[in-house]
């Protein structure tokens, strides 16, 4: 990760490390490095948050001064923005969000002309332009300044994209909506009602402070309890900026993304769609889910956390369905990023292809109890490396064995060590975590 960009965008709080002065260079570089041999053409949209507006002008200024004529598509998810990048011929898009974090922060994802996320090595050289370490790049003259361009056709062609991935209708389905007071706003409900499916929507009114505050997939509670009190079939939430997407079934149970993967990749296999048999997950992806993988012969990767490193996984090796168990699910065939209201449209073909509910299609995966403790410690990497720590977590994995597991892992980007364990029951989640702990105290590494 770089001083600036880490592994989702430029992100910070809104006026303190994520400044205007910050977004008026990124865009002054973007537009001077996409335009070196034509006028640079870039897309940009946002999510609901209050700081949105004051990035987009700052962004667009940057761009414009130096060239690049930018569309603006207004409230949109990232996927949105990627989508659009790679179907209407931009040079490069950008999505102003902060994803799931509260409003006062904000981010600044830049999305390459294919609709992946921004070469590492350009990454490096906007860390290089905002620092002054690199020149300052011309100002665009007369007739060559950028212009802005009103582009909400384009949120349309992503709404019709999606709507037209579904075959049939979901016609006589009641679900619920969570749309997080974010960017889903702009889109989910339409994909739903132009699709048939009786619609009850929550957190769709966005004031720019109550973006993800209570609601959405990381507060699954009110959706829940809408399925619940409403008799819906199916509820499905999304978080800030819409490419995350956590279920709720008809009895009101959660339904997280490692469920998801397994249905989905089940029906795929089962439909002869699954490239390789494979399905790519984090680390942290719940034990239950490769036991449930191994009985239906589906095989699995396993990449470090973080949605960037399972579409790396997926690129490299021609899979074609991979996440995290948060709900950020990547479709390859059908986008280049995670996309909440694709997955919420993948599980409700799965739900009518089949027949089934989504209680019954999420109970072939049992959830193994889970415990994650973060330790702040004095050195992480010396911490992990110690060689009575590292004793201490053989013995718990032997313990273990194959009805449970360890996983210990340093932050990337805080002083923490952080110590997960799964086991058949909760009172030995706590022994083991607790075990492991114990060990870093007594080797003085804890603060």
């Amino acid at each position: 990760m770089g001083k600036y960009f880490g592994t989702d965008g430029f992100r910070g709080e809104a006026g303190v490390n994520l400044t205007v002065e910050h977004a008026f260079r990124v865009g002054r570089f973007l537009g001077y490095y996409y335009g070196k041999e034509h006028k640079a053409k870039v897309v940009i949209g946002k999510d609901t948050r209050r700081s949105g507006d004051m990035l987009e002008y700052a962004l667009v200024a940057g761009l414009t001064a130096s060239g690049a004529d930018v569309y603006q598509l207004h409230v949109v998810p990232t996927p949105g923005v990627a989508y659009v990048v790679r179907q209407d011929g931009f040079d490069c898009g950008i999505m102003i969000t902060a994803s799931h974090n509260p409003f006062y922060d904000n981010g600044i994802k830049v999305i390459n002309g294919k609709g992946y996320k921004l070469e590492a090595d350009v990454e490096q050289q906007i860390e290089d332009y905002i620092d002054g370490i690199i020149e300052e790049v011309p100002y665009a003259r007369r007739e060559n300044i950028g212009k802005t361009v009103d582009y909400s056709e384009g949120r349309q062609h992503y709404i019709d994209y999606l709507t037209g991935l579904v075959k049939g209708s979901f016609a006589g389905v009641k679900v619920g909506l969570d749309l997080a007071n974010g960017s889903a706003t702009s889109v989910a409900k339409q994909v739903f009602d132009a699709l048939g499916a009786t619609t009850c929507v929550i957190s769709l009114e966005p004031d720019g402070l109550n973006i993800n505050t209570d609601c959405g997939s990381t507060h699954m509670e009110r959706l829940q309890k809408l399925v619940l009190e409403k008799k819906l079939d199916v509820g499905f939430a999304y978080d800030g900026d819409a490419d995350r997407c956590l279920a709720v079934d008809h009895e009101g149970k959660l339904v997280e993304g490692d469920h998801i993967m397994y249905l989905c990749g089940k029906y795929m296999k089962e439909h002869g769609e699954l490239a390789n048999d494979t399905v790519v997950t984090t680390v942290m992806s719940n034990l239950g889910l490769y036991k449930a993988f191994d009985e239906i012969g589906i095989r699995y990767e396993k990449t470090a956390v973080g949605d960037k490193y399972v579409h790396e996984n997926m690129m490299e090796n021609g899979h074609v369905i991979g996440g995290e168990n948060s709900g950020h699910i990547i479709f390859m065939k059908h986008a280049t990023t995670g996309d909440g209201v694709l997955t919420s449209l993948k599980v409700m073909e799965v739900m009518a292809e089949t027949k089934k509910s989504l209680a019954e299609l999420a109970s072939g995966m049992t959830v193994y109890p889970q415990r994650l403790v973060n330790v702040r410690v004095t050195d992480k990497k010396e911490a992990q490396a110690d060689p009575e720590v590292q004793k201490k977590v053989a013995e718990v994995a032997k313990l273990l064995g194959d009805e449970g597991r360890i996983l210990v892992r340093e932050s990337g980007t805080e002083p923490l060590v952080r110590v997960m364990v799964e086991a058949k029951t909760d009172e030995l989640c706590i022994q083991y975590t607790d075990a492991v702990v114990e060990t870093l105290q007594n080797r003085g590494f804890v603060l």
